[in-house]
């Protein structure tokens, strides 16, 4: 009983479930129906709207397209009447200049034709001078003919004559001519020989300073460049202001140029950098201890060059500073010429002077050697050498004899006979061919522009230059240069070297014409 209620108890529940079921699925086909059908609707307004949109804007762009082609239209239509416009001034243009040239041509026609009449009256009066020109002559050879009877002369006589007296005129206006050149020559000469000196000092102090104010220092290669630049520069600052000498890098293959007026202190430079760069270490503090030892080691140079002057020289009992400053003449140059080497000669041939004339040879040789001793300060002393090295003799001891020979050995009329030797000397010393040397492309540019100058004149056949350019030799052709001719062309050969060249003392010109006769006798 109890199982059989149980059977119908469960199929009870089973036949509930089966209705529930049943019903929650009436129930969900029910929703899906509903949803499918609002889903049917929301899709229908959306292609509706779709739909109205669609023609919205099919209906937009087809306004702005028309109002675009209305556009291109108006803006076509104002081109082309510009267009027109333009078209219709060049027509106009073009209608004017037809014109003008139709006019021009006129013009042209009308001128032609009065050339052509003038050209007419021209050839006329071509012919009527022609026929009185020859009339003219006529009466010209008729009136000579009367002249030569009357005077008793023939043309050529009276010619001659003329050109005579004109001759003798002109040579007696020369010679006015000339006294007067020679009389105002004499009263500038003195003002005129100082701007020479002045100007010849300007022009000679630019090959001097590139010559006689730089050193060169080479280089193993030219990696050893940035070693001396050092890092940001601090090896190159060490050097120029220990040394206190300019140190130029450039594009110079395996070189250094080192550019002061300081001659020591140039050459302390220079053999403190190459012994640096044999070192190989270059830096600041090896740099200091590199130019102070050079320093020590030029200094004691300087006391040896002066014990050794003193010594040649047999002068003896000199001041130690004196000894010192003869020394530093060593790396002194004036005028191209070791003043060192200059000092030594003239002391020698001072001394040589006196001897012959009977005086204190030793005294002359002092005053010699110490003559230019001025120039051992005279970059960091003002003024004239002479009285700087005076005032140097008279503070070191020296006699009054000698300190007046080396004050007045420039001026025009020293002193004493020991000045007049000392001066003497010191022309003598400077004068020696080779003494002062001149840059080798200097002197061969001047060579050449003397040869170039003396060819650039008619006639001249050949032209040398002379005595290392002291003379010009210039050969000309017989057969077009006269022997006044010859005197004429020496003289502007002179006034155009004067002209175009810078040179020291003075070029003779000597102009050779030769004719020779050859006969042979059989």
């Amino acid at each position: 009983m109890h199982w059989s209620m149980s059977l119908i108890v469960s199929a009870l529940l089973i036949l509930a479930v089966l209705i529930g079921i049943g019903i929650g699925f009436i129930l969900r086909k029910k929703i899906v129906e509903s949803s499918i059908e609002g889903s049917k609707k929301t899709a229908e307004s959306i292609i509706a709207e779709a739909r109205k949109e669609a023609e919205n804007i099919k209906k937009e762009a087809n306004l702005q397209a028309k109002d675009r082609i209305f556009q291109s239209k108006i803006e076509f239509e104002k081109e082309m009447r510009e267009r027109r416009k333009e078209i219709q001034s060049l027509e106009k243009r073009l209608l004017q200049k037809e014109e003008n040239l139709d006019r021009k041509f006129e013009v042209i026609d009308r001128r032609e034709g009065e050339l052509n009449k003038r050209e007419k009256g021209l050839r006329y009066q071509e012919k009527k001078i022609e026929e009185m020109e020859s009339r003219y002559n006529e009466l010209i050879m008729e009136q000579k003919r009367r002249l030569e009877g009357l005077s008793g002369i023939s043309a050529e006589d009276a010619k001659r004559l003329l050109i005579e007296m004109m001759e003798n005129e002109a040579k007696l206006e020369a010679g006015r001519y000339l006294k007067r050149i020679e009389e105002e020559t004499r009263t500038e000469a003195d003002r005129k020989a100082k701007e020479i000196i002045s100007l010849a000092i300007q022009r000679y102090a630019g090959e001097y300073v590139a010559e006689r104010t730089v050193s060169v220092v080479n280089l193993p290669n030219d990696e050893m460049k940035g070693r001396i630049i050092g890092r940001e520069g601090r090896n190159i600052r060490a050097i120029e202001a220990i040394t206190g000498i300019d140190v130029i890098i450039d594009d110079t293959p395996e070189a250094v140029i080192l550019s002061g007026h300081n001659p020591i202190r140039r050459e302390i430079a220079k053999i403190s950098l190459e012994r640096l760069i044999a070192d190989g270490r270059i830096h600041p503090a090896r740099i200091e201890e590199v130019v102070s030892k050079v320093e020590g080691e030029v200094s004691q140079a300087i006391l040896e060059a002066g014990e050794r002057a003193i010594f040649d020289t047999g002068l003896h009992g000199m001041h130690k500073e004196l000894q010192k400053l003869i020394g530093r003449l060593k790396f002194r140059s004036s005028y191209a010429q070791n003043v060192y080497s200059h000092s030594l000669e003239v002391a020698f041939i001072c001394g040589i002077m006196a001897a012959e004339l009977g005086l204190p040879a030793k005294q002359a040789r002092r005053a010699g050697l110490l003559h230019d001793i001025g120039k051992a300060v005279d970059h960091e002393v003002e003024g004239p050498h002479a009285h700087i090295g005076a005032e140097l003799a008279k503070k070191y001891g020296e006699s009054p004899r000698i300190v007046s020979a080396i004050a007045t050995h420039h001026d025009d009329h020293p002193d004493t006979i020991l000045g007049v030797l000392v001066q003497a000397a010191d022309t003598l010393s400077a004068a020696r061919p080779g003494a002062r040397k001149e840059m080798v492309e200097t002197y061969i540019k001047r060579i050449e522009d003397l040869e170039r100058i003396a060819k650039s004149f008619s006639g001249v056949e050949k032209s040398f230059a002379l005595q290392a350019g002291r003379e010009l030799r210039v050969i000309v052709e017989h057969r077009s240069i006269t022997d006044e001719g010859a005197l004429v062309l020496s003289r502007d050969i002179a006034k155009k070297i004067e002209k175009e060249l810078t040179y020291p003392g003075q070029i003779k010109v000597t102009v050779i014409r030769e004719t020779r006769a050859v006969e042979y006798a059989k």
